[in-house]
């Protein structure tokens, strides 16, 4: 009967970081006993390299939306600069 008991103030607890099952004493808070999960799914050679073909696609459609933005922003600045040399002229 008392390993009854023993069992009722254990309970399990999965870790999702390590995914590795626990069972933990609710009286002392300690780690009775663990088992290594199967861990993080192993990616083929193939999945790896499309992945780091998304991520430079990615990557390179960023950069060039950047650089755009800053030509129009360049445009933008050399008209007003345009406008307030042509401003000037005007008032001499």
């Amino acid at each position: 009967m008392e390993s009854v008991k023993k069992k009722d103030k254990v309970f399990q607890i999965f870790c999702p970081c390590c995914q590795s099952l626990l069972w933990i004493d609710s009286v002392t808070q300690e780690v009775v006993q663990s088992e290594k999960g199967a861990g993080k799914k192993k990616k083929s050679l193939d999945d790896l390299l499309m992945k780091e073909k998304k991520r430079k696609s990615e990557f390179d459609r960023k950069f060039e939306a950047t650089a755009e933005l800053e030509k129009k922003k360049k445009e933008r600045i050399e008209e007003r600069f345009k406008k307030a040399l042509t401003q000037t002229e005007k008032e001499d």
